[in-house]
């Protein structure tokens, strides 16, 4: 299964300028906010999963829920890539998954570790992106899923904006 990234980076690219000019932030550096921001989601994304809580007979939340929150995280991987200026892929291979879904987590927490030390470092980027994606994978999510929540939550982030979020 392959997602194609185009339309995704443009969406973002247009929310990411309306931020910035609605909040007066263009010449700002938001590199390290949205490393924060996507540690945060990565975060937000695991605890619905709830795939680390081996002391908790809990379910985990619903798969729209769930892909609600990993669309969250991919806004702002999207997002560093643009802010970056990285040569950014078009398309990526959504592979079977080769990690269990905890190590999924930790290989994308060590993904963005890795790319806030070196962060003028386009593979360091693509890793992120294909390992982040790879969660989606195992999550069972297809690209028709990321495509439909991703567009969903980008319209919610504008009238967000529109309402002074």
């Amino acid at each position: 299964m392959e997602l194609n990234l185009m339309p995704f980076y443009k969406m973002q690219d247009e929310l990411d300028r309306r931020i910035e000019k609605e909040h007066q932030l263009e010449s700002k550096d938001l590199f390290s906010e949205k490393i924060l921001a996507l540690l945060v989601e990565v975060g937000e994304l695991a605890n619905e999963t709830r795939c680390f809580k081996f002391w908790s007979s809990k379910p985990p939340s619903s798969k729209a829920v769930i892909l609600e929150e990993f669309v969250d995280g991919l806004h702002f991987v999207l997002s560093i890539g643009l802010t970056k200026s990285y040569n950014l892929p078009e398309a990526i291979p959504i592979e079977q998954p080769e990690k269990e879904i905890v190590q999924a987590f930790l290989a994308v927490y060590e993904d963005i570790q890795l790319l806030k030390m070196n962060e003028h470092d386009v593979n360091k980027y693509e890793r992120l992106l294909e390992d982040y994606l790879m969660i989606g994978r195992i999550l069972g999510f297809t690209a028709d899923d990321i495509q439909d929540a991703y567009l969903s939550k980008n319209e919610v982030n504008h009238s967000r904006q529109d309402q002074g979020y």
